[in-house]
């Protein structure tokens, strides 16, 4: 028979390892570092997604201008050939006066310009295909400068603006600086004039935009350069000189 102390340990330790010992959860703990990474990760990941996207939907815009610019020109050839064809036959001749022929010889005149322009945009278009990975930028493309009259000049721009995920769009100001010998002197004539005339000048540029302006000089003046400007705030981003 066993020892009252001997008795009494045993029974402690059965009741604290036996079957009837309360029972133990065990947990497994990870600090709170640990989780924190893979969040930074996920959401890194889901931005470049979305940057993705919209450089694609971006690139499918100027697919369609593409494929607009170049149904335009099939049009414009067709119609181009078949004036030139009617324009050539001695018995359309015959038939047509003098003021129809200036006329049919204008707009052959017209749509081989067109014909010119629309090439020069179709390039131009497939040039400024946004590349993944460059920053957001805006540039002065295709700036021509034609005269009108012996005083009067028209110039015509287009802007392109590739955008990025921090700018989707543009905006600033154009400027035009001309560049004219007049007597002698050689001097310089600055657009907008007034502040009043500056709105027209204000540009918003989401992927491309269009400006065309006259400006004046003074009789016998001789123009010499023509420089188109585009600033954001006082900041020069891009600029370009004319042909003409």
């Amino acid at each position: 028979m066993p020892l009252p102390a001997a008795a009494l340990k045993l029974k402690r330790f059965r009741r604290r390892f036996g079957i009837s010992a309360p029972r133990v959860v065990v947990r497994s703990h990870f600090p709170w570092q640990w989780l924190v990474l893979p969040a930074i990760l996920l959401a890194l990941l889901l931005g470049v997604a979305g940057w993705m996207v919209a450089q694609k939907k971006e690139t499918g815009i100027l697919g369609v201008e593409i494929e607009s610019f170049r149904q335009q020109l099939q049009a414009q050839r067709e119609e181009l050939n078949l004036l030139r064809s009617t324009a050539g036959t001695g018995q359309s001749v015959a038939s047509i006066e003098r003021a129809a022929q200036q006329q049919l010889l204008t707009r052959i005149q017209g749509l081989e310009a067109e014909n010119a322009a629309l090439k020069e945009d179709i390039l131009l278009f497939e040039r400024l295909i946004p590349t993944a990975g460059e920053g957001a930028s805006v540039r002065v493309e295709n700036f021509r400068v034609f005269k009108e009259s012996e005083t009067r000049f028209r110039y015509r721009l287009l802007l392109a603006f590739q955008s990025d995920r921090q700018t989707p769009d543009f905006r600033g100001r154009l400027q035009i600086a001309i560049s004219y010998a007049d007597n002698g002197r050689v001097l310089q004539l600055v657009l907008p004039e007034r502040r009043e005339n500056s709105a027209e000048y204000q540009l918003e540029i989401k992927h491309f935009l269009r400006r065309e302006g006259v400006f004046e000089l003074p009789a016998g003046a001789v123009l010499r350069a023509v420089e188109a400007r585009v600033l954001q705030g006082d900041t020069l981003k891009s600029k370009r000189l004319a042909q003409f």
